[in-house]
């Protein structure tokens, strides 16, 4: 086992789906397959969704299969959700699992009360440095290799919000320049930032994590902290 930094280019050790499906299990959130080959999770209260796609290959970001789909509704009844995050394979799951925990303790998981900057902010604590061309939207670590920004949404990312040319929050990590991505996330415009902020938080982290298998992209990048 190695312990390395930066989290952000870990990537997620090839268990994604069970480590999260730990985290979502401890949280109290039921489980079941379903018909397309997914795993979906529903929170003690029902406001909440978190589904294992990969299997399904709904779509791709960044040229990578989407792996996690989580969702919020502001009524168990509602049809549909008031909004929703996808995440491809390789993502830490450490960032992830943070992200869960979040939604898991908030009361309302549709509704925020702080603005982006909430977002920068929790990246700039940690060392992460604002873009000089635009500082109110986008945060990229010291090593220029991740980045969080305030974007135009990808196709296929849905939304509560109907409205066309929304923003959401996009993060990404492309450990070497024009060469494919780590990992790719999108959330869709009507996330609360807080949550954002809480998944960047814990992406910018300067804890080593656990991994037995590193990115073969990213292996020059990454610092081997110690073994166990």
């Amino acid at each position: 086992m190695y312990w390395v930094s930066p989290r952000h280019l870990a990537g997620d050790d090839n268990a994604l789906a069970e480590q999260v499906g730990t985290t979502l299990t401890g949280l109290g959130w039921r489980m079941w397959p379903t018909s397309r080959n997914t795993l979906l999770y529903v929170s003690p209260d029902e406001l909440c969704g978190a589904e294992w796609i990969l299997a399904a290959y709904p779509f791709e970001l960044g040229g990578l299969p989407v792996a996690w789909q989580l969702s919020a509704r502001s009524d168990a009844t509602s049809a549909m959700p008031a909004w929703n995050a996808y995440f491809t394979a390789g993502v830490p799951y450490e960032a992830l699992a943070d992200l869960l925990v979040a939604i898991d303790t908030r009361e309302a998981p549709d509704v925020g009360s702080e603005g982006s900057e909430a977002v920068l902010n929790s990246l700039s604590a940690r060392g992460w440095i604002r873009d000089v061309d635009r500082p109110r939207t986008t945060a990229t670590d010291p090593g220029f290799s991740c980045s969080v920004s305030l974007e135009m949404l990808p196709p296929l990312i849905q939304d509560a919000d109907p409205r066309p040319d929304l923003v959401g929050w996009q993060a990404w990590a492309e450990p070497v320049v024009s060469a494919p991505y780590l990992w790719c996330a999108s959330f869709s415009a009507s996330v609360p930032h807080e949550l954002v902020a809480a998944f960047a938080a814990s992406l910018a982290s300067p804890a080593p994590v656990p991994r037995r298998t590193v990115p073969a992209s990213a292996e020059g990048r990454l610092t081997v902290v110690r073994r166990s």
